[in-house]
């Protein structure tokens, strides 16, 4: 058991707690200015010890900077290496240079709230929230280490991600971009029509489509990090099969002509992986670009009230966009998109898409009105 004993320093009386760790290890805490916090200290101590829950006061002596490294480490295990570089990125650029020489112990909530302040005055929510993620997680490791007893950094109140605005493109602007798009018409059809995340596409190769049965087995990705393409599992990590329609099977089948099955669909320079398309200099921007040329001299000849509409600017990624706009305007339901595209959950296409479902909501006033139309109450009133 604990017990507190005094002591006189040149300020006066104090009280010392002396009690054993759960090693057995005897140890003390002294400073208290009265008896009664020194007991309320030492009963805390044994509960704590009966409840597995001691920290030592030493334990928390341990920095950020000498966590952070192994913490990142650990995350290579489970993780994709782009996600793995946004968390190295924020904890070189943001986390080491702040917290780096702080022992763990003496993180406080208000600092880490003033932190995250200061971060977002010019950065966005989303680099603010991996900056937070980082040191968070860091100290959730800490506090199951037992190094301390809680996480200074949790419950922080985060600025919110402003979702960016969807872009889609109609069936025929998806046409036109196609035939602007030179050799890679059927990769702009196949975007636009299956949604696949540039990386599948990228990953595509010539034994991956079943011609006779119409499907795409999608297994591999091929994505960007820094100047290198790194090829792995899907972003779920499960294979994926996408139905095929016919007219893009004629395509598909052009593009694979002199082609061997291991080969690449759309190979880059050597063969090898191709990188996303730039959005100013690259074969996409430059078809975009045509088709606004001639969009925009198409409404100049249309007079006054033009009905060509204007060509918007689209990256490889508002292809996807637009084939989940295609796919539900076709009458596809939620749990089909989000097959399609892979989503983890029919609530995140539902998310991401919830525009697309607004004329559902008038489906269902208007037939709400049919029903009691039917029913007479009107009538009955009268």
């Amino acid at each position: 058991m604990a017990t507190v004993k005094s002591y006189d320093t040149a300020k006066g009386k104090r009280y010392r707690v002396r009690y054993r760790t759960p090693e057995g290890r005897q140890t003390d805490k002294r400073g208290f200015l009265t008896k009664k916090a020194a007991e309320a200290y030492a009963a805390t101590v044994e509960v704590d010890k009966l409840q597995g829950s001691y920290v030592a006061q030493s334990a928390g002596r341990v920095t950020v900077g000498e966590l952070g490294p192994d913490w990142l480490a650990r995350q290579k295990t489970h993780m994709k290496p782009s996600a793995h570089r946004s968390l190295d990125s924020a904890w070189r650029v943001h986390v080491e240079p702040r917290w780096g020489n702080t022992p763990v112990n003496a993180i406080r909530y208000s600092a880490v709230h003033s932190w995250i302040a200061e971060i977002a005055v010019d950065r966005k929510a989303t680099v603010v929230q991996t900056a937070h993620s980082v040191l968070n997680r860091i100290l959730e490791d800490a506090v199951r280490d037992r190094l301390i007893a809680a996480n200074p950094a949790a419950k922080i109140k985060l600025p919110r991600k402003v979702r960016k605005k969807n872009t889609y493109l109609t069936d025929a602007q998806v046409h036109q971009l196609a035939a602007e798009a030179g050799r890679y018409r059927s990769l702009v059809l196949l975007l636009s029509y299956l949604g696949l995340r540039w990386g599948e596409a990228a990953g595509l190769r010539v034994a991956d489509i079943d011609f006779l049965r119409r499907r795409i087995l999608l297994h591999e990705n091929a994505v960007q990090v820094g100047s290198e393409m790194v090829v792995g599992t899907l972003k779920s990590h499960k294979n994926r099969t996408v139905p095929i329609p016919r007219f893009l099977i004629e395509e598909l089948a052009r593009t694979c002509e002199g082609k061997e099955t291991t080969d690449l669909l759309w190979p880059g320079r050597g063969g090898k992986h191709q990188g996303p398309p730039s959005a100013h200099d690259s074969w996409l921007s430059g078809a975009v670009e045509r088709c606004q040329r001639a969009a925009d001299e198409a409404r100049k000849l249309e007079g006054d009230e033009p009905v060509t509409p204007r060509f918007p600017r689209v990256t490889a990624h508002d292809l996807r966009h637009t084939a989940a706009s295609l796919a539900i305007a076709s009458g596809a339901n939620v749990k089909a998109v989000q097959r399609m595209l892979g989503h983890a959950s029919a609530a995140m296409t539902l998310d991401v898409y919830a525009d697309l479902f607004d004329d559902d909501l008038d489906a269902v006033a208007d037939r709400l009105d049919e029903r009691v139309a039917n029913l007479g109450v009107g009538k009955k009133w009268a």
